[in-house]
C-alpha cells in the first residue's frame, strides 16, 4: 500500500491473547517530502486490503464493523466494574421486567432520573450528568424497539413495579447526587408537612418565576454589551478611529504570534525529549495570548457593528424629529394664515 512512498514498521503481536498489528509511519514522504494524510478514504483502502489477505490466508474477517469503545471504558467493562454502559443496561431491564406496557416503562425510567428519546427506529437515553444521548442498540444490538415491546409484560404480568433508585456501591459520589427524583411522600411526614402549610410554617407561595428564553437572550445581550463597554474603558477607546487602531494592533500581534508557535511547533518535532517539555510549555503560553488577542478582536467587531446600528438608529430617530417640526410649522403656517384672512 504504502512502501513505494512511505517508510512502515509493521508489527504483529504473537504475545496476546489476539492477533492485533501495529503500524508505525514515517510521515514525510522519502520521495518528494509530502506529509501522508490519514483520511477516511484511507482508512477504508487499509480495511479492504486487510480483509482480502485475511480470506487469502484463512483468517477471521469482521463483516459488519461497528465504533469500538474507548480503551479505558472497555477495560472498565472487562473487569466489572459499573460503567455508564452497564448501569444503562441494569436499569433497562428493570424496567423492562417491571412493566406491563411501553408507557409504564418510560415513566419507569424517568423515576430513575433517566431521559428519555423514544421516537424514531433508534431509542435513546441517558442520565443528566452527560451532554450526549446513548442508543439501546450501542448497549446491545438486540435492544431494537420491536424487540423491547416484545419483551414487555415477561415478569410483571399482573401489575406494573415501582421503580427503585439503587447505585453500586463502585458509583462515584458525583454520580450519585447528580440527580434524585421527586418521590410521593407519605405517612406521618405527610402529615407533618400537611399541618405545617396550615399553620403557615411553611410558605405556601413563592414569588419565583423562571426566566423566559426571550429574557435569558437579552440577559445574554446585556453581559456581551458591558464586556465591551468594560473593554473601550480599559483601553482608552472612544472614537472609531481608535478603535480601528487598535483593532490593526491585535491582528497585527496575533499574526505575528500565529507565526511564532508554527515555528516552535517545527522546533518541538527536532527537539530532544528534554527541549521538548520547555517548547511545549512556551507555545502553551503563545496559546493563551493568541486566543486573548481572538476575543478582543471580537470585542471591536461587535463594537463597530453595534456602533453602525446605533448611528442608524439616530439617524431615524432625527429623521423623525426633522419631520415632526415640519409638519407642525406647516400647521402653525395654516393657523396663522386663517387667523389673518378675517382682519382681510
Amino acid at each position: 500500500m504504502w512502501g513505494d512512498q512511505y517508510q512502515i514498521i509493521v508489527a504483529t503481536h504473537l504475545d496476546k491473547g489476539h492477533l492485533h498489528r501495529h503500524f508505525c509511519f514515517n510521515s514525510v514522504s522519502y520521495l518528494d517530502g509530502s506529509k501522508y494524510n490519514y483520511s477516511k478514504s484511507e482508512q477504508k483502502r487499509l480495511r479492504e486490503v486487510s480483509d482480502r489477505l485475511c480470506r487469502e490466508y484463512g483468517l477471521s474477517v469482521i463483516d459488519k464493523p461497528k465504533k469500538a469503545p474507548s480503551r479505558p471504558l472497555y477495560l472498565d467493562e472487562k473487569s466489572g466494574k459499573p460503567t455508564r454502559y452497564n448501569v444503562y443496561r441494569e436499569d433497562l431491564k428493570e424496567a423492562i421486567n417491571g412493566s406491563r406496557d411501553f408507557q409504564h416503562m418510560m415513566k419507569y425510567l424517568a423515576d430513575k432520573g433517566y431521559e428519555i428519546d423514544f421516537s424514531g427506529s433508534h431509542w435513546k437515553m441517558k442520565l443528566p450528568q452527560y451532554n450526549h444521548f446513548t442508543r439501546l442498540d450501542t448497549l446491545d444490538e438486540r435492544l431494537t424497539p420491536d424487540f423491547i415491546r416484545s419483551c414487555l409484560g415477561g415478569i410483571s404480568r399482573y401489575g406494573n413495579h415501582k421503580a427503585r433508585i439503587s447505585y453500586s456501591p463502585h458509583m462515584p459520589e458525583q454520580y450519585k447526587n447528580a440527580w434524585k427524583p421527586h418521590q410521593k411522600t407519605t405517612g406521618i411526614l405527610a402529615l407533618y408537612y400537611y399541618w405545617c402549610y396550615q399553620l403557615g410554617i411553611f410558605p405556601k407561595g413563592t414569588d419565583y418565576k423562571p426566566t423566559s428564553p426571550m429574557m435569558k437572550e437579552e440577559l445574554r445581550k446585556l453581559d456581551e454589551i458591558t464586556a465591551q463597554v468594560r473593554y473601550m474603558s480599559k483601553h482608552g477607546i472612544s472614537t472609531l478611529s481608535d478603535l480601528h487602531a487598535d483593532r490593526e494592533k491585535n491582528q497585527t500581534e496575533m499574526n505575528k504570534l500565529i507565526d511564532y508557535r508554527q515555528h516552535l511547533r517545527n522546533k518541538v518535532r527536532r527537539a530532544t525529549p528534554a527541549e521538548k517539555e520547555t517548547l511545549r510549555a512556551e507555545k502553551q503560553g503563545v496559546t493563551e495570548r493568541i486566543t486573548e488577542l481572538r476575543k478582543r478582536l471580537k470585542y471591536a467587531d461587535g463594537i463597530e457593528k453595534r456602533s453602525a446600528h446605533i448611528d442608524d438608529c439616530l439617524n431615524q430617530i432625527h429623521d423623525t424629529i426633522e419631520n415632526q417640526r415640519s409638519n407642525t410649522n406647516a400647521r402653525a403656517g395654516r393657523a396663522d394664515r386663517r387667523r389673518e384672512e378675517p382682519l382681510r
